[in-house]
């Protein structure tokens, strides 16, 4: 599932706000989704930044006694990022030599101030896990969710969130800059997941 943020200002849209009521400084608009919002705050020079969401789930356990649904809420800051970076010119050195002068062309380097924008992705995903079968084996009494988030260099991290009684249980989590997140929704003990896994299921790819 892929979160996109899409911002589209044309003519008629820029002769409306000329007319039209003051607008807040931050302002939340339909996204391009369903259920789905882009929020533009405008940043300072050289700083800017916007958020996006999308719903995820409802999945389930293979037993069908778990399930999970959420939502993925990413903000993409960017800023201006200045760094020196060396450059070369070619130049025309002249020496006198024995009263002859004698010229030939050279590469230098030097060094340039320039600038790239670096941007962030902040990621918090949030659920909602249901137990439909809170008694019997104490082995799969548990309903569990199991996220993998993957970086950009390939490497994963987990979380895993259980709910044990009767009543649905939130919960969220927090990060930066994943390349994909997946969610397996499956059930277990008080301790851990045991079994009834479903399959991961993509709820963010960047």
């Amino acid at each position: 599932m892929r979160i996109t943020t899409r911002i589209m200002v044309g003519a008629g849209a820029a002769a409306l706000l000329a007319v039209g009521a003051p607008v807040a400084a931050n302002a939340a608009t339909p996204g391009p989704n369903p259920g789905q919002v882009v929020t533009v705050i405008p940043g300072g020079s050289g700083f800017g930044s916007s958020s996006s969401y999308d719903t995820w789930g409802s999945y389930f356990s293979s037993d069908g006694k778990a399930r999970a649904q959420g939502k993925v809420i990413v903000k993409k800051t960017s800023q201006k990022q200045w760094y020196w970076k060396t450059e070369y010119k070619v130049v025309k050195e002249c020496k006198w030599h024995k009263g002859d002068k004698k010229c030939h062309w050279v590469k230098k380097p030097y060094k340039k101030h320039v600038w790239k924008w670096v941007h962030e992705y902040n990621y918090t995903v949030s659920s909602t896990l249901k137990n439909s079968k809170w008694w019997g084996d104490p082995r799969y009494r548990c309903a569990w969710e199991t996220f993998r988030v993957v970086n950009f260099n390939g490497s994963s991290s987990y979380k895993s969130f259980k709910n044990c009684g009767k009543s649905t249980a939130s919960y969220s989590f927090s990060g930066k800059n994943a390349k994909d997140i997946y969610v397996k929704v499956s059930r277990g003990s008080y301790g851990e997941p045991k079994g009834y896994h479903g399959s991961w299921k993509s709820i963010y790819s960047a």
